[in-house]
């Protein structure tokens, strides 16, 4: 039988990096094995902050085509400061809606015309943000009676990270989000509260309508990991960006604390930051004395990102809101490692604790931290360590997800 074919619509694809890519490349290099021939039209990334060349490969043997909007080559710029951040995205929020790749849009019908015309998909998977590629994606599925199904990573109106400075670019937003989703024969959601948020905002839509097909992990990445060899060192490792209000400084402080307070060589507790670093979180690491104690990797590989993960002995994840779903804290459950997440109370929150090994702390109170981080280290010192479950675990298998997923484009093929 003839594998049906999927136009992926993503405008984050590799040879960008960080976790935004995630989600799309595992559907993609797994689809395949559940009778659908995925093709991708992306842009060529042009100018972003961090790329890792060696995801590409995890799909190459597959033959998977890439169409891309773009011939300019790609090239790294500097991760922002927090406040150019900020300064840039309600500047842009005022003049590009529903965000800053809007102009993207046009490249994007013009090239996917093509490929559906080229390729004749039976469904086409637009994954979000950015949400302008939910926009191309709508208007090529009208123009070409195809079935269309949406993929929010992130929730678009009513999310304080989407600049919408008045109350016209709100309205407009929920207008262009209310025409998308009425265009779709099926939207997938992360988590059931991005589900319960979008039937609260759109009363047209059904139940039945959205699907849960969460963030997860890609057993191929753990595997062939060297174990870490020096054991007597008490290693924390964060993996990612300090994004947006994600403030690092408590962790910070309630750290110099465990390190003060500590009556054996201080030197062996470490705290490893993986990924790129704003110049501010740097000044506070190096205010408050703790050069000798962090370990800075930089921008790594997503493959040497979770060999990281897999050599610490617990993991941290940081989230100061309750509208994103982090991907990595799914990537930390697959690393079975104990996990601290500085969050409040949210889905998220609750997520991690039904892990069965994840403390919990406000974000911004670093007593509350330090307390976990003196239980955990209390526990490494007598070897007691708790692990993750197998059971709980399997729930976030990249492959068993994909499959879900390949049930829903099923289900809203015209085949």
């Amino acid at each position: 039988m003839t594998d049906k074919k999927v136009l992926v619509l993503a405008y984050y694809f590799p040879p960008m990096g960080l976790s935004g890519v995630q989600r799309t490349l595992k559907f993609v290099k797994y689809l395949p094995e559940f009778g659908w021939e995925p093709i991708v039209l992306t842009t060529n990334s042009g100018s972003y902050y961090a790329y890792d060349d060696t995801l590409l490969s995890e799909i190459e043997e597959k033959n998977i085509r890439i169409y891309r909007t773009d011939d300019e080559s790609s090239k790294p710029r500097n991760y922002p400061s927090t406040f150019v951040q900020k300064v840039g995205r309600y500047v842009s929020g005022i003049f590009r809606q529903p965000d800053s790749k809007i102009y993207w849009k046009k490249k994007a019908i013009e090239t996917g015309s093509k490929v559906i015309e080229e390729e004749r998909p039976d469904v086409i998977f637009s994954t979000a943000p950015p949400f302008t590629s939910h926009l191309a994606a709508a208007e090529l599925a009208e123009k070409y009676g195809i079935p269309l199904v949406l993929d929010y990573r992130d929730q678009w109106y009513g999310n304080p990270f989407n600049v919408m400075p008045t109350k016209f670019h709100k309205h407009y937003n929920k207008k262009l989000e209310a025409e998308v989703l009425y265009k779709s024969s099926k939207i997938v959601v992360i988590s059931r509260e991005q589900k319960e948020r979008l039937l609260k905002n759109y009363k047209l839509l059904k139940h039945n309508d959205i699907s849960i097909v969460s963030h997860g992990y890609d057993k191929e990445d753990f595997e062939n990991i060297q174990p870490r060899s020096d054991k007597n060192d008490f290693v924390i490792t964060h993996s990612g960006l300090f994004q947006d209000n994600r403030n690092p400084r408590p962790f910070f402080e309630a750290f110099r604390k465990l390190i003060d307070s500590n009556q054996l060589d201080k030197s062996r507790i470490k705290l490893k930051l993986v990924g790129l670093m704003r110049n501010n979180h740097l000044k506070q690491i190096k205010k408050l004395k703790l050069e000798e104690n962090v370990i800075l990797t930089g921008n790594v590989s997503h493959k040497d990102a979770v060999a990281h993960l897999m050599q610490s002995d617990i993991l941290w994840i940081l989230q100061n809101d309750d509208v994103r779903t982090p991907g990595k804290l799914y990537e930390y459950f697959g690393s079975k490692k104990p996990i601290i997440a500085t969050m409040p109370k949210s889905y998220m929150r609750e997520l991690a604790v039904s892990s069965g090994i994840a403390l919990t702390a406000e974000p911004n109170d670093k007593d509350d931290i330090y307390k976990a981080l003196s239980a955990y280290y209390d526990l490494w010192k007598r070897g007691s360590l708790p692990k993750g479950n197998n059971e709980f675990v399997s729930n976030y298998d990249r492959k068993v997800l994909t499959e879900n997923l390949s049930q829903i484009l099923s289900s809203s093929s015209i085949i």
